[in-house]
């Protein structure tokens, strides 16, 4: 199929702290076969992650570590575009506009900004309108679909309101982007406590880059289901986060081994450990090695982000020119 003719979508994930397994099992491994599918914007969304304190000397370096590793498990920029969101003014430009008609307390009902209010007692605006640069970032592109998981749903409704408001009150312009619920697992942290995130304690979450020995040095304290007291003790591997990793990355012949050893008390935790570390070895590995490798020519990985972002901005100018000329602009 030629690449017009595939639909579009768009799809970021924030260059913050390092990436763990739940970004890329969750997201990235979906990229990568998504790529194939689609007409691909990938973006690696740095003005998101202003939203809240961060050292603008590490910025930079995280997003070159970003890009290795999107490229590294198998992003071809031959097949999508990769590019970094601060390269393409259009986004905020298309904010501005949106925020306009965007509601305040459809924004302030938002769930992140609410959490985030909760926590701290205030919040920035620039948090308050995320939901609307995000909006932005997914239809500059015209994107037909998004691929999120179900937890990120709200945002999208979000970017749908604003297209129909948007259409409605100056023409068709927009598409509403669909909600594309994508097959990305939900990884569990290794405390138990919930999905695998970038702002939890690092001993609860395996980033791509830890070599193995780091892996164990994680897993191998890990808490498992508290009825196993002893090795003789028979468990649930549903109530562990061992067991629960083991069904996400595992192979259906060791997803069966853990299921029948840990019910019976056939293996102990440790054996279970031990078999999660080399599974997490055997997919982690190559990719480490390939980011590596990226790693050491930097000014490769910098042309092709270069390269991307004038793909993106000649489909974002495009956009933008239909955008103005809609609202009366110049």
């Amino acid at each position: 199929m030629a690449e017009q003719a595939r639909k579009r979508i768009f799809s970021g994930i924030q260059p913050t702290g390092q990436l763990h397994l739940g970004v890329y099992y969750g997201a990235m491994q979906n990229w990568v076969r998504l790529q194939h599918e689609y007409d691909c914007v990938y973006c690696i969304v740095d003005q998101h992650a202003q939203t809240v304190e961060y050292d603008p000397t590490l910025l930079r370096g995280r997003i070159l570590d970003a890009a290795c590793l999107y490229l590294a498990s198998g992003l071809d920029p031959k097949n999508c575009i990769l590019f970094v969101q601060s390269q393409v003014p259009e986004h905020t430009e298309l904010t501005w506009y949106l925020s306009t008609i965007a509601s305040l307390g459809q924004l302030e009902r938002m769930t992140q900004f609410k959490d985030k209010v909760e926590q701290h007692g205030s919040a920035n605006l620039g948090l308050l309108s995320y939901p609307v640069l995000m909006a932005a970032d997914i239809i500059l592109y015209k994107a037909h679909a998004v691929p999120v998981g179900e937890d990120q749903t709200q945002h999208l409704e979000l970017t749908r309101d604003l297209v129909q408001r948007f259409n409605r009150l100056f023409g068709e312009v927009f598409p509403e982007p669909e909600i594309l619920l994508t097959r990305g697992k939900r990884i569990i942290g290794l405390d138990n406590q919930g999905k695998m995130s970038k702002s939890k304690p690092e001993n609860t979450a395996i980033f791509m880059t830890d070599p193995p020995e780091v892996v164990w040095q994680k897993v191998r304290p890990a808490v498992t289901d508290p009825a196993r007291i002893r090795r003789t003790d028979p468990g649930d591997p549903n109530k562990c986060p061992i067991g629960l990793l083991h069904f996400a990355l595992s192979s259906p012949q060791d997803i069966s081994w853990v299921q029948h050893g840990c019910t019976t008390a056939a293996i102990g935790c440790i054996d279970c450990k031990k078999k999660l570390a080399t599974n997490i070895e055997h997919e982690m590995g190559p990719i480490r090695e390939r980011y590596e490798a990226l790693h050491e020519r930097p000014e490769d990985v910098w042309a092709i982000l270069d390269d991307g972002a004038a793909r993106a901005r000649a489909i974002a100018r495009e956009t933008m020119r239909e955008v103005r000329e809609v609202m009366g602009l110049r």
